[in-house]
């Protein structure tokens, strides 16, 4: 979808939703943002948050980037988005949910099994790749290298269980965790379905939200 596409696509949004949403954003100017969920998911263009939870402008406050990973708490880190949009939602949206949105056919998790490319144009990628390599050790733990398939939708969801992890080294998260005022949780998209699974820390697996 080329630019051009975009602009006419945005004058059929105002003709066709403008005069729906002229109040909620008027509103949302005028008394400010106050989503109660940080909603951190991948960045692939399958996964929409707010497609994907038919919420409004508003609900959700959103992170997007390679693999849904959530760097460690690391107070000598210079340049981290993600860390920063954490810090941003505990302490000024008082956000009482943060959901970590994996999703199946995952680039990310299929490139940690590539080799890495030595070119100039991929030096972040490749860093940023580092916060995966503990989902596919433990996929490959798990199911080995026979099944190709399987070991991706394992990586995948090995993933969203170590960025889990990471987020609760953050002091603000698991201070608010422990004192009951956050509840973090582990989503699964199945982008050919629109299906959606959630980890269960209980018995660690994950079960289709409809269970919940």
């Amino acid at each position: 979808m080329g630019v051009e596409t975009l602009v006419q696509s945005h004058k059929r949004f105002k003709e066709q939703y403008g005069k729906k949403y002229i109040k909620l954003f008027k509103e949302l100017v005028d008394k400010g943002q106050s989503p109660k969920t940080l909603f951190i998911s991948c960045s692939d263009s399958r996964v929409v948050p707010n497609l994907v939870t038919l919420t409004r402008p508003g609900d959700l406050f959103v992170t997007r980037n390679i693999g849904n990973f959530v760097p460690p708490y690391d107070p000598a880190c210079e340049c981290s988005a993600t860390p920063a949009v954490i810090e941003y939602a505990l302490v000024h949206l008082n956000v009482e949910n943060i959901i970590i949105c994996g999703h199946t056919d995952c680039g990310a998790c299929k490139a940690l099994y590539q080799e890495k490319s030595e070119s100039e144009e991929e030096v972040h990628l490749n860093k940023w790749l580092r916060f995966g390599e503990e989902a596919k050790l433990q996929a490959m733990g798990l199911v080995g290298g026979q099944d190709q398939k399987a070991l991706f939708a394992a990586t995948e969801k090995f993933n969203i269980v170590e960025q889990l992890k990471n987020l609760l080294t953050y002091p603000g998260v698991r201070r608010r965790v422990q004192d009951g005022t956050l509840f973090v949780q582990g989503w699964y998209y199945h982008t050919g379905s629109g299906d959606l699974e959630y980890f269960n820390p209980v018995e660690h697996r994950f079960l289709p939200v409809e269970e919940e």
